[in-house]
């Protein structure tokens, strides 16, 4: 799909501070990054003959724009937004007073104050902004999708899907839209993600070596933080670090616990790092680094656990197919089993999420080249004393599995 406007090839922001620059800035052409991804978002639109969509996720609006403002904040307050037709102009609808942090990104070609309706942000004129709003929006698709009345929203409450059915738009699912969209990397969004990767296996090593019996989960789980956000990196999804009995079962978070010596440690770093790209890995050390004999056995599943499963994907193969010939997990764990098997990876977690036989997932897609997908391993059993996490970050290439992290795994 071709855009109406040049990209100008000096559209990299250029601070007129000193600065560091972020790992391997220099070698992203960040304009290809840009217009891929916004051409992405486009064809998925036209595939289904949408006019438009309108994006408040974060992570969305930084896909298709790459534009970031309080992305965590945004995440819970409607008051961030863009407006994207199939042809016509792109429309940044920013936070208040903050119309310059945009300017440098020439595929935006209006940035406007946002209008919000949001609780917290107009209280008791809440009819009134939502009546400014959906004023708004009829008047963008009358003027850049004439009778097409279809339009994607990713993200809203109650109040605003139900004011868009009252002026006559059809408001279809965006999620999936953008889902499908975001699955097929670019060249430049592994350079992105390789970047990610870096930083977040400079932390792990970071929370290796500072391991000792003493600290507390917390203590340790900030290395990671801290690593991340000198390097600038982002934020970090999750808190899900544990040690000792608190390994199994899974899911716990990060806390004041103080690690004792010979206890696994395990963590998923969950980590979106520099260029807003997720690095996710899981690891699990020894206090002490010297595994006993469980530790040993269970650390071992996980390890074959993963490699059979990554040894079966390639293009093509369907998630039915994969489920059927996966690593089967035994009885005993099976309850304490992970949520998935396999899941897509891009600026966060993304389509697909590959599911145990058990549980409900995808039956009809298949994995492609050029996706970007993590292998998870848990292995704990029901009622055992510690439990491992293992995850791997792939690119799925012709014939086959790119390993993507390379954190080594613990010598047993």
């Amino acid at each position: 799909m071709k855009f109406n406007r040049k990209i100008l090839p000096d559209s990299n922001y250029s601070s007129k501070f000193i600065s560091k620059k972020r790992l391997h800035e220099d070698e992203i052409d960040f304009d290809l990054l840009r217009s891929y991804r916004l051409d992405r978002v486009k064809k998925e639109l036209a595939k289904r003959d949408i006019g438009a969509c309108i994006l408040f996720d974060p992570v969305n609006v930084r896909y298709a724009l790459d534009t970031t403002n309080m992305s965590i904040y945004n995440m819970h307050n409607l008051t961030r937004y863009c407006f994207i037709p199939v042809s016509g102009p792109v429309i940044l609808y920013e936070y208040f007073n903050c119309g310059h942090l945009a300017k440098h990104l020439t595929l935006i070609d209006e940035i406007r104050q946002g209008i919000t309706w949001d609780y917290f942000s107009v209280g008791d004129q809440v009819e009134n902004q939502l009546k400014k709003w959906t004023g708004e929006v009829e008047n963008l698709m009358n003027l850049h999708c004439g009778k097409n009345k279809q339009l994607a929203v990713d993200v809203s409450n109650g109040p605003g899907i139900l004011a868009l059915n009252k002026i006559g738009l059809k408001i279809i699912e965006g999620k999936e839209i953008l889902e499908q969209a975001r699955k097929i990397k670019s060249k430049e969004e592994i350079q992105c993600m390789k970047a990610s990767m870096e930083v977040c296996e400079k932390g792990v090593r970071l929370m290796g070596k500072e391991l000792k019996a003493g600290m507390t989960e917390n203590e340790l789980w900030a290395l990671l933080h801290k690593t991340n956000i000198e390097s600038g990196g982002e934020w970090i999804e999750g808190r899900i670090l544990s040690s000792g009995p608190r390994t199994n079962p899974w899911m716990q978070e990060a806390s004041n616990r103080i690690i004792q010596q010979n206890e696994i440690v395990s963590f998923d770093t969950d980590m979106v790092g520099p260029y807003g790209y997720c690095a996710d890995i899981s690891r699990a050390f020894v206090e002490g680094h010297k595994f006993n004999s469980e530790q040993k056995k269970i650390y071992q599943m996980a390890i074959d656990h993963i490699h059979h499963n990554a040894e079966l994907i390639k293009p093509g193969l369907s998630f039915k197919e994969f489920v059927a010939k996966s690593w089967v997990l035994p009885e005993a764990y099976y309850g304490n089993r992970y949520p998935c098997i396999v899941h897509g990876i891009g600026l966060c977690d993304e389509w697909p999420m590959v599911k145990y036989p058990t549980e409900v997932t995808d039956k009809k897609g298949q994995f492609e080249k050029d996706m970007t997908i993590t292998v998870e391993s848990y292995i704990g059993e029901v009622g055992g004393k510690e439990g491992v996490k293992l995850e791997q970050q792939y690119l799925i290439k012709e014939n086959g599995l790119e390993l993507l992290s390379h954190h080594s795994l613990e010598k047993i």
